[in-house]
């Protein structure tokens, strides 16, 4: 590609995050995906972004939200939840199943995709859910356009999905071969230990659901994906004691952890915050989160989601333990992540790992997160020196609440680009919901 030939979008002058390193340097884009990469001067374009100053990052992935659509549009809805993703610098999701009713037929998923055309702001796929009752036909939703993968919530959480007998889990595991998602806290301990849930105090939530909870149900679903041969990723890890485990367990599994893991911790959270820090699994003590940072700079750590789940003010002000578990954070990831960055607890190079060329690498995403030639033109434009307050008002979800209201990051995305076009400026959004699904190497439709 010749620096003067016309290009759709020229990003002109910025610190350009590629495979290569992070230097200076224009990038041209043409119909959509990455047509050059360097030192461009001569070159013309129909739109020019002047990013002197500012990184340029592959865009953000946050691969676990929860939009509520069907069923709870009233918490959430795919728009108002993508709405949110263009204004935090996320320009592609991975949404989940426990809606209502669930994800978990055919019918089902081309609804959720239908809902998504033309309302959705961000690129999408959705999961489908695993049930006891639909474990034969996993093999083929898995293979449905959209859809990124199975998921199997093995503990309770918020909605009806549960897939807690063993059997059951190790059959869903020999169904299909794509990687299977797990929201991993053993049911039946769980059971065991309601009582100590105790009404109106809800920094009892991680006593509840304690650590040997997730410690357990996580070595179990380690032994049964390894003696189905299936690929598994293991969801918002809060425990150091599952750290060891997926050491152990590299070849067959990947894990996620949250930034409100990283960030937030018992007591004080739930002092602070109080129902509004209940979340599944929990926020557990500082020993645990520095466990969870340990793992990150470790690399056992494969990709940070957000765990997107919002509820009411009316819903979370209920008395523990009647309150929901979950909380807003697909419009805070980036910034609270950059602000970490910023405190010499990630690199930059380890954050672009954690939100773009991890999620690729797990669910092998066709030709996205990472900026090379013939890739999405796919960017989050951020300023690393600024500073600036999260604030409830800023929250695009229908909530309209975060549990970070009053904390200053510093690291801010001023430009969300997917696909070529600018879909966010200066914490505004621009343009229409241009929202396609994501692509997978695993499941490429003919042409």
């Amino acid at each position: 590609m010749k620096n003067h030939e016309s290009f759709d979008l020229l990003i002109r002058g910025g610190i350009v995050a590629t495979p290569n390193g992070i230097a200076q340097g224009d990038v041209g884009v043409i119909g959509g995906r990455i047509a050059a990469i360097g030192s461009l001067p001569g070159a013309k374009a129909a739109e020019i972004f002047e990013a002197k100053g500012l990184h340029v990052l592959p865009g953000v992935m946050d691969t676990q939200v929860h939009f509520r659509e069907p069923g709870n549009a009233h918490k959430e809805d795919l728009a108002s939840g993508s709405l949110a993703a263009i204004l935090g610098g996320v320009t592609s999701v991975f949404e989940m199943p426990n809606t209502v009713p669930p994800t978990t037929t055919a019918e089902a998923i081309q609804d959720k995709l239908a809902r998504a055309r033309g309302r959705m702001y961000c690129d999408h796929a959705f999961y489908a859910g695993a049930a006891p009752q639909n474990i034969a036909e996993l093999a083929t939703l898995e293979k449905m356009p959209g859809v990124c993968g199975i998921k199997a919530f093995l503990g309770s959480s918020t909605g009806t999905l549960l897939l807690n007998k063993e059997e059951d889990i190790l059959a869903a595991l020999k169904s299909g071969t794509r990687r299977v998602a797990v929201h991993s806290e053993d049911e039946d301990r769980m059971i065991e230990r309601k009582a100590l849930a105790e009404r109106g105090k809800p920094q009892t939530h991680p006593v509840w659901r304690d650590a040997e909870a997730a410690r357990m149900s996580t070595e179990r679903v380690l032994r049964l994906a390894r003696a189905a041969g299936r690929r598994l990723h293991v969801l918002h890890i809060t425990t150091g004691d599952e750290i060891p485990l997926l050491a152990a367990a590299k070849d067959i599994a990947t894990a996620e952890t949250t930034p409100q893991h990283l960030t937030l911790s018992a007591p004080e959270c739930y002092e602070r915050l109080g129902t509004y820090a209940q979340m599944n699994p929990p926020i557990r003590d500082e020993s645990h989160r520095q466990a969870l940072w340990a793992a990150v700079r470790e690399g056992v750590i494969d990709v940070i989601g957000s765990d997107h789940a919002p509820h009411t003010r009316e819903e979370k002000d209920k008395v523990y333990p009647d309150t929901p578990s979950g909380m807003p954070g697909v419009q805070t990831l980036a910034t609270i992540l950059l602000d970490h960055v910023n405190k010499g607890n990630l690199t930059l190079e380890r954050f672009i790992d954690l939100t773009a060329s991890g999620p690729q690498r797990i669910f092998g995403i066709a030709g996205k997160g990472r900026i090379a030639r013939g890739y999405d033109a796919d960017f989050t434009i951020v300023d690393m020196g600024l500073t600036r307050e999260i604030q409830n008002k800023w929250i695009a979800s229908t909530c309209g609440w975060t549990p970070f209201d009053g904390m200053k990051t510093k690291g801010w995305p001023v430009a969300t680009i997917l696909r070529g076009r600018t879909i966010m400026r200066d914490f505004a959004s621009v343009g229409s919901a241009i929202g396609a699904p994501v692509r997978f190497v695993e499941t490429l439709e003919p042409a």
